[in-house]
């Protein structure tokens, strides 16, 4: 009998993970190749840096950035209108009961690293570390 999980719970499962992980391949792929019919999308050079799946596994949201940060609204727009394309692929890849719906968000890690960064290059941070 498996655990209940409730939404508290430390996190993700092993096949959340499992899952995630391999969409987000199958899309770096995609994306990478240019296999998509679009070629505004084509020309875009965009990293998937994470996809979290939902309990049910029916909904994958992929953390995209486009190279450089630059065009970031156009990428999440272009990746939208092209999200029946990149499902249908995605669910070749997989042999899932169903075709989890793709969404799309920009992926912010980077952004809050700097801002780290710049929280340990203050002068006051610096000297209470070294204490």
């Amino acid at each position: 009998m498996a655990k209940n999980r409730s939404p508290e719970s430390a996190g993700p499962s092993q096949r959340q993970l499992r899952v995630g992980e391999l969409i987000r391949r199958t899309l770096s792929d995609v994306l990478n190749k240019g296999d998509i019919h679009d070629p505004e999308l084509n020309r875009m050079s965009i990293t998937v840096g994470e996809v979290r799946m939902s309990n049910d596994l029916k909904v994958a949201t992929a953390y995209v950035l486009p190279l450089f940060g630059q065009g970031q609204d156009e990428v999440i727009g272009l990746l939208a209108r092209n999200k029946g394309e990149l499902r249908r692929i995605v669910s070749k890849s997989l042999t899932l009961k169903y075709a989890p719906d793709l969404r799309f968000r920009l992926d912010e890690t980077f952004d809050r690293l700097d801002d780290t960064r710049r929280l340990f290059a203050q002068e006051d941070v610096r000297r209470d570390l070294d204490d």
